[in-house]
C-alpha cells in the first residue's frame, strides 16, 4: 500500500542548499522547558525526539523534547534553525508549535512491524510508535521520530495528543482554562491584554477600535454611517428571548413594530427574522433572511416583510430576492472541494503530477466555486448600484452562504470594508454576531459531518479581489492568511462559538463551576482576535499593511504648502484592473460582446417579484461600461472572472510544501521592493514637512518610527538587496520547519478513497 521509493529530483531552482558537513545529527542533552500561557499545563512529554524536515537525509533534522499541553503540541529545541534565517514569530506559539485545534489527524507508525494507526480519543495503542505524523488543518504536515526516545514515553505522548486534540465538550477547549485563570489572577494577563476588547490591533496612529456589534450603540453608529434613515435598531431579542442564534440587537425596517416581529419570528427557521446588513447611498438595502417554515403563512409574511423593506427605500423601489440555496454550491459541495484541494496540495508528490496538476486543480472545483460566489455577488452589486433595488439574501437558515455573499457584496461596494478596521468590523457583523457556526464549521470538536470551510472561501474570494485591485485594500495577503490561522487557535472567543448566545450560556456555566463572580457581565470575556498585540509585536504587525494601498486622501506639498490631495477616477489607469484580451487600439472585438462561460454577463438565476424586461442586456451593458472606465479605488470594484484571473492562493495553501519554495522569489520580492519605495517616499514627505516648518532635518525618533512598512529604507535611494531570509512563503515557513515529503503512508488519501477513519477512528494497522 505504501510507496517507499525515493522521490524524483525536482526543479533545481527549488533545491535546498548543500549540506554543511559539520552539522551533527547526535541528540543534545539539555534541560528544555516549554513556555506556558496562564491556565496551560503540561500533560505529557518525551525527550530525545527528532523532528524531520524537508531534506533527503536526516542531517538537518532537529533534536529536542516533544511536549503535549492542554493548548498545543510543542517541540522544544536549542538547535539553530538550519538553512535559513527567520525573523517573524507568534507570541503565543513557538516556531515548532501546533495548536491542538489545528490538528486534523494523528497517525502513529511502527517501522519494524510495518503498522500504522489513526489515533482517536480514548483509544489504545498496541504497538510502540517509532514515528508520529500530524496532519494539520492549515495543510501542514509535522513528523517526529522516536528512534532514541523511550518506547513507553513515546506511546504515552501520542495518546495524550490524540486525547487532548479531540475534546468531547466545548468547555474543554483551552480558552476556558485561560480565561478562568485570568479572572482568578488578573496579574497573569499576557502582554497586558484585557480579554474581550475590540482593539484596532495594528498599531495605527488613529488607534481606532473595531466595533464588536454587541451593543445597541455599535449598530446605531453603523446605521448613521451608511445613511439608513428608515431603519432602526431593534432590541426585541435582548436576553435572547426570541432566538438563540441571533444577536441581542439587530437592525429592522422602522415600519415594523416589535410586536409584529415577535409574531412573525415563529414562522422563520430558527426564528431568525430578517437582518439588515448594509445600506447603499442610493437607499437600497442589503438584507439577510431565513426561509419561512410555516407554509400557510408564508405568502402573507413574506409580502409584509418585503413591503416593509420597500417602504424603507426613499424611491419605494421593488425588492429583489436571491435564493442562495439554488444559486450557489452548498456547504457539502464546498467541503468536498476543500478535501480534494488538500489532497492535491498535501499528499500528491509534485514530481509525479506535474503534467496533470492544473487539470487536477480544476477537478477539485475549488476555483469554480470561488468564481461562482464572486460572480453572483457582482450580479447583486449591479442590482443595488445600477437598478437601485433592495436585495434580500434568502437561505434555509440564513447563517452560512449568506454570510459569505453579504460580506463580498459589501467589500465590492463600500471602501470602508477594504480597510483593516472596516474589514474586521465586517467579519464581526456578518459572521460572528450573525450566528455563523464557527464551532461546527471549523470542526473544533472533531464532528466532521458539520465541517465546511466557508470562512476560508470568503478570505480566498477577498484575496482574489486584492490580487486584481492591490491599491484598493489597506491589508495584505499576509493579514488574510494570519486571520485564517487565528481561527484555528482555541484562545479567541471570536471564532470559538456557533452564536453569541452559546458564548454567554457556556461561559456562564463554566464560571459557576469555577466559582467566578461575573457581576453584571453577560458571560466570560474571552480574548478578541482583533487584539493583534496578543499574538504579534508591533514590528511584525506591520506585515498586515499593504504598501500599494492608496488611502482616501494623501498629503502633498504644493508651492511650499501642505495640502490634501483628493483622488478621483482620472488619477488611475485602467491597467490596474486589466484590459480585456481583445481590446486593441481602443476597440473591443465582436467576440467580447458575447457571453463567456463564467463571465459576469450571463443571465441572473434568481427571479424578480416583478420581472424586469430586458434585464440581462442591461446587466451586460453595465459590466461592459464598468470595465471600460478607469478604476475608482474608493468606489465599486468588480471581479474579473475571465481566463486565468481567478488564481490559486499559493501563500496560504503551498507555504508548507518544500518543492514550491523559491528562495528570494515569489510575490514577497515585489512586496519588499514596494515597501522600501513607500518608506522612502514617506521619508521624503517628512523631510519636506520639517523643511517647511523650519525645523532641523534630523527629526525626532518618534517621527522617524512612524513608518507603516515592515521593510524600511535605510536612507534615500536605498539600493540594498533582498534580506537573506526571504522566500516565496515568507513569513510563514522557513525551510527548517517543513516536514519531509517522503512520509510513510497517506491516511488522508485513504479517507478520500472511502475509509471512514474520521468518524470511526478505526485502526488501519496490519496493512502492508
Amino acid at each position: 500500500m505504501f510507496s517507499l521509493k525515493q522521490p524524483k529530483p525536482t526543479f533545481k531552482s527549488y533545491l535546498l542548499p548543500q549540506a554543511d558537513e559539520n552539522i551533527s545529527s547526535e541528540p543534545r542533552i539539555k534541560k528544555l522547558e516549554p513556555v506556558l500561557l496562564p491556565g496551560e499545563i503540561v500533560v505529557n512529554e518525551v525527550n530525545f525526539v527528532r523532528k524531520c524536515i524537508a531534506t533527503d537525509t536526516s542531517q538537518y533534522d532537529l533534536w529536542g523534547k516533544l511536549v503535549c499541553t492542554n493548548f498545543k503540541i510543542s517541540f522544544i529545541t536549542d538547535d539553530p534553525m538550519p538553512l535559513q534565517k527567520f525573523h517573524y514569530k507568534n507570541l503565543l506559539l513557538g516556531e515548532h508549535d501546533v495548536p491542538l485545534t489545528c490538528i486534523e489527524q494523528i497517525v502513529t507508525v511502527n517501522d519494524t512491524k510495518r503498522k500504522q494507526k489513526v489515533l482517536g480519543p480514548n483509544q489504545k495503542l498496541k504497538f510502540n510508535p517509532t514515528e508520529l505524523i500530524i496532519y494539520c488543518k492549515d495543510f501542514r504536515i509535522v513528523r517526529f521520530r522516536f528512534d532514541e526516545a523511550g518506547p513507553e514515553s513515546a506511546k504515552k505522548v501520542c495518546l495524550a495528543i490524540a486525547h487532548y486534540s479531540q475534546p468531547t465538550d466545548l468547555q474543554l477547549l483551552f480558552a476556558f482554562e485561560y480565561v478562568g485563570e485570568i479572572y482568578h489572577n488578573p496579574a497573569k494577563k499576557v502582554n497586558g491584554i484585557d480579554p474581550g476588547g475590540g482593539g484596532g490591533g495594528i498599531g495605527s496612529a488613529s488607534g481606532q477600535q473595531t466595533p464588536l456589534f454587541e451593543t445597541y450603540s455599535d449598530w446605531d453608529r453603523e446605521i448613521k454611517r451608511t445613511g439608513a434613515s428608515e431603519w432602526r435598531v431593534c432590541s426585541v431579542n435582548e436576553g435572547y428571548m426570541i432566538s438563540t442564534c441571533l444577536p441581542e440587537y439587530f437592525v429592522v425596517p422602522s415600519s415594523l413594530a416589535d410586536q409584529d416581529l415577535k409574531l412573525y419570528s415563529y414562522s422563520f427557521i430558527g426564528r431568525r427574522m430578517p437582518l439588515w446588513s448594509w445600506n447603499h447611498p442610493n437607499g437600497s438595502a442589503l438584507v439577510r433572511m431565513a426561509n419561512i417554515k410555516d407554509v400557510l403563512q408564508q405568502r402573507r409574511i413574506d409580502q409584509r416583510i418585503c413591503n416593509a423593506i420597500t417602504r424603507s427605500h426613499p424611491l419605494r423601489s421593488d425588492v429583489y430576492k436571491s435564493d442562495l440555496d439554488k444559486c450557489l454550491p452548498n456547504i457539502q459541495e464546498i467541503q468536498a472541494a476543500h478535501i480534494k484541494l488538500k489532497q492535491l496540495c498535501v499528499n500528491e508528490p509534485f514530481d509525479e503530477t506535474e503534467e496533470k496538476w492544473l487539470s487536477s486543480l480544476e477537478n477539485t472545483r475549488w476555483l469554480e466555486y470561488i468564481r461562482a460566489f464572486l460572480k453572483h455577488s457582482a450580479e447583486l452589486v449591479y442590482m443595488m448600484e445600477c437598478k437601485h433595488v433592495s436585495v434580500v439574501l434568502q437561505e434555509e437558515e440564513g447563517r452560512d452562504l449568506s454570510c459569505l455573499a453579504a460580506s463580498l457584496i459589501q467589500v465590492m461596494l463600500d471602501p470602508y470594508f477594504r480597510t483593516i478596521v472596516g474589514f474586521q468590523s465586517l467579519i464581526q457583523k456578518e459572521w460572528v454576531m450573525a450566528g455563523y457556526q464557527f464551532l461546527d464549521r471549523c470542526n473544533h470538536l472533531k464532528r466532521s459531518d458539520k465541517e465546511s470551510p466557508l470562512f476560508l472561501m470568503f478570505l480566498d474570494c477577498v484575496w482574489q479581489l486584492l490580487e486584481q485591485y492591490p491599491a484598493a485594500f489597506e491589508f495584505s495577503e499576509v493579514y488574510l492568511t494570519i486571520l485564517y490561522d487565528s481561527a484555528r487557535i482555541s484562545l479567541f472567543g471570536t471564532f470559538l462559538f456557533n452564536c453569541p448566545h452559546q458564548r454567554v450560556k457556556e461561559s456562564t456555566e463554566f464560571a459557576i463551576s469555577k466559582n467566578i463572580q461575573l457581576g453584571d457581565e453577560k458571560g466570560l470575556r474571552f480574548p478578541c482576535v482583533w487584539d493583534w498585540s496578543l499574538q504579534f509585536t508591533s514590528r511584525d504587525r506591520l506585515l498586515f499593511h499593504n504598501p500599494l494601498y492608496v488611502g482616501k486622501s494623501a498629503p502633498s506639498v504644493h508651492n511650499g504648502a501642505l495640502r490634501t490631495f483628493k483622488r478621483s477616477k482620472k488619477n488611475y489607469s485602467s491597467t490596474l484592473r486589466g484590459i480585456p484580451p481583445a481590446l486593441k487600439n481602443g476597440i473591443i472585438g465582436e467576440q467580447e460582446f458575447l457571453p463567456r462561460r463564467n463571465s459576469l454577463i450571463l443571465k441572473l438565476k434568481p427571479n424578480f417579484f416583478q420581472p424586469v424586461e430586458g434585464q440581462g442586456h442591461n446587466m451586460e451593458q453595465y459590466f461592459r461600461d464598468w470595465f471600460a472606465k478607469p478604476v475608482d479605488l474608493h468606489g465599486v470594484i468588480l471581479p474579473n472572472l475571465s481566463g486565468t484571473q481567478i488564481k490559486l492562493w499559493k501563500l496560504c495553501y503551498f507555504r508548507w510544501v518544500p518543492e514550491v519554495q523559491i528562495n528570494h522569489g515569489g510575490s514577497i520580492t515585489a512586496f519588499h521592493r514596494v515597501s522600501l519605495l513607500a518608506d522612502e517616499v514617506d521619508m521624503l514627505n517628512r523631510s519636506l514637512r520639517q523643511y517647511k516648518s523650519n525645523s532641523s532635518l534630523q527629526g525626532p525618533c518618534s517621527e522617524l518610527d512612524q513608518s507603516r512598512m515592515y521593510f524600511r529604507a535605510n536612507g534615500l535611494n536605498d539600493t540594498s538587496g533582498a534580506p537573506d531570509f526571504l522566500s516565496s512563503s515568507f513569513p510563514f515557513s522557513p525551510v527548517g520547519n517543513l516536514c519531509r515529503r517522503s512520509i510513510l503512508g497517506t491516511p488522508l488519501s485513504k479517507f478520500l478513497s472511502g475509509a471512514k477513519i474520521w468518524l470511526s477512528t478505526e485502526t488501519l494497522a496490519n496493512e502492508d
